[in-house]
């Protein structure tokens, strides 16, 4: 069981990425990036699944802009979890939105129950691919789309000092995978359809962007979530971030597959 002393997103971690990525979003792109995700896929009148539901901002934008009849947020952070609720009561959809806290593993949903399998940037923090795209799989139901955006490395095998640096510097329990890894568990979990998308040229460019509103002009902002030392941490992680990114190695994806 995570209590509130070990949680990785502690509220001030939640607030300070809110302030960086937007109300209730946790990763880079907000509500274009999730638009992009979605291309195609229709949410409307579905029931959605959305894995590591995060503050709140997916859940109510797969409800109230893309008219999901029922989104079920799962998280394992009880912080997140009370601070994701509250942002549903007061966008008055908690009658279309539940976000149940989970713990680590398969997801409690029944076999053949969901339309669409949603995740945006947490599944990093699941290291068993082959697991996850199975138990995917499972709680569709036939047709139904897995449509994700995670953080990628490009190659199996160790990775470099350079993202090792990294990744130790997030200090965040990331279990990355690479592209090829994921198109074979897709694959053999038995999903069709399977494509990939790099977005590493697009982040590229806005981690900088991130990396100047910590250092410049947006830092009092930021100080007023964290203080001065966390923060010149956090300038640290993308420092460190945007050598792999701009190296490739660090190569954040789109990923989808549907069930036959």
């Amino acid at each position: 069981m995570t209590t509130a002393s070990d949680e990785h997103y502690p509220l001030d971690s939640i607030l300070f990425l809110e302030a960086l990525w937007g109300d209730g979003f946790l990763s880079p792109g907000g509500p274009e990036e999730v638009e992009r995700l979605l291309s195609g896929v229709d949410l409307a009148g579905r029931t959605v699944v959305d894995i590591g539901s995060g503050a709140g901002g997916v859940p109510i934008l797969l409800a109230d802009r893309y008219g999901a009849a029922r989104v079920i947020g799962l998280d394992v952070e009880a912080t997140m979890v009370a601070h994701a609720r509250a942002k549903v009561e007061r966008a008055g959809l908690q009658d279309r939105i539940e976000i149940r806290r989970v713990e680590p593993g398969p997801m409690p949903l029944p076999d053949a129950g969901v339309d669409i399998v949603f995740s945006k940037d947490s599944i990093v923090h699941i290291p068993d691919k082959e697991a996850l795209a199975a138990d995917a799989f499972r709680v569709l139901k036939p047709g139904g789309w897995f449509v994700a955006s995670d953080w990628l490395i490009s190659h199996d095998g160790e990775p470099s000092p350079e993202m090792a640096d990294y990744v130790a510097k997030e200090d965040l329990d990331f279990g990355m995978a690479s592209p090829a890894r994921y198109r074979r568990a897709l694959e053999a979990a038995g999903f069709v359809d399977v494509s990939l998308t790099n977005r590493n040229p697009w982040y590229r460019t806005v981690a900088r962007e991130e990396l100047a509103r910590l250092e410049g002009a947006g830092r009092d902002a930021f100080l007023s979530v964290l203080d001065e030392a966390t923060l010149d941490e956090q300038v640290g992680i993308w420092r460190a971030m945007i050598v792999v990114l701009d190296s490739g190695e660090h190569c954040p994806h789109h990923f989808r597959g549907r069930k036959p």
